[in-house]
């Protein structure tokens, strides 16, 4: 089986790609430094400590494992945090990931799935976002994302390196079967705070901002069930391996959903209250973020099957009573 290096593989998103590549038949080796990882993630291949940053460690890695590929999830993803601390994200995802990509070309290890985001397009309100659409990101966050989609086209004219990028709009859900899901320290994704706030875990779940220019006053986002999304990866893995050319696709269902749809969805799903507490707009969120595209359908053959809301919140809330690493 084929050696696949997954960075960010101890981490919610890379822990599930970790176990969709082992289901497909290749070895997950995960490195990560564990700053936002759980060493109780790894469960489906070999792991390996280390930060992107280091270099020596990298080659250690790539020497030991001959990877095929890289899937590259690590990196710092916090909003806010982005905006009164840029200088982390630019150290950590974008300065790792040039490490991280002079390492892979060093080794010859030319295949690269890339784990982007959808904060690359910035706030376009009212905007069918699509992989065409102007990249105008409002944060570091998403500046850092950019820097790195570029880092990786000049790689290719440079060194042949080719490569996937994936836009992600919002991710959630959890492995239906339970053995991984989502959990962070602190957390910051709003399905699992409606779910901490439901089971008590938290006083309230804050609602920033009721003014925006939405039916109901929230943002709305795209979601997409993490199983869906990973599965992406896999024919993203599979696309490059079969020599075809380096790409961009979004990922997410086209389907909006404000902070309180989700919350009224979380409500009916799990028969429970869910305490809220209105407070003001955060810095850098966007009133809309919803993809317009369907090119990872057309040419990825990609099917979110999973990316119903119901779905999506019923498999949280299973791994959400019973999954937590580190209780």
């Amino acid at each position: 089986m084929s050696n696949i290096l997954v960075t960010g593989g101890a981490g919610y998103i890379g822990s599930h790609a970790c176990k969709a590549l082992k289901a497909a038949g290749f070895t997950p080796v995960t490195y990560d430094n564990l700053c936002t990882g759980w060493e109780e993630a790894v469960k489906f291949g070999p792991f390996e400590r280390g930060d992107l940053n280091d270099r020596a460690r990298l080659d250690q890695v790539f020497a030991m494992y001959q990877p095929k590929a890289v899937m590259h999830f690590a990196a710092l993803s916090q909003v806010g945090e982005s905006i009164h601390q840029p200088g982390l994200y630019w150290r950590n995802n974008v300065a790792g990931s040039l490490t991280l990509l002079e390492a892979a070309v060093a080794a010859g290890c030319l295949d690269f799935v890339f784990s982007s985001t959808c904060a690359t397009y910035g706030d376009q309100d009212n905007v069918v976002l699509d992989e065409s659409c102007a990249q105008n990101p409002i944060n570091a966050y998403g500046a850092s994302k950019r820097a790195i989609e570029d880092m990786l086209r000049d790689f290719e004219v440079a060194h042949g390196l080719r490569h996937v990028i994936f836009r992600y709009f919002n991710v959630a859900g959890a492995d239906p079967q339970g053995e991984v899901g989502e959990f962070h320290r602190p957390e910051t994704h709003l399905v699992p705070l409606v779910l901490d706030a439901i089971d008590g875990k938290r006083a309230a779940l804050t609602v920033y901002g009721n003014d925006y220019d939405t039916p109901d006053g929230t943002c709305i986002r795209d979601y997409v069930h993490v199983m869906d999304l990973v599965e992406a990866h896999i024919l993203g893995l599979k696309w490059l391996q079969d020599g075809k050319d380096s790409d961009v696709f979004n990922l997410g269902t086209g389907s909006g959903f404000s902070v309180r749809e989700v919350i009224d969805q979380a409500r009916i799903i799990t028969n429970r209250q869910v305490p809220v507490v209105e407070g003001p707009r955060r810095a850098g969120d966007c009133t809309k973020l919803v993809s317009g595209s369907t090119r990872a359908m057309a040419k990825l053959g990609w099917k979110p099957v999973r990316s119903a809301m119901k779905d999506m919140i019923t498999d949280a809330w299973r791994w959400h009573q019973t999954g937590h690493y580190n209780k």
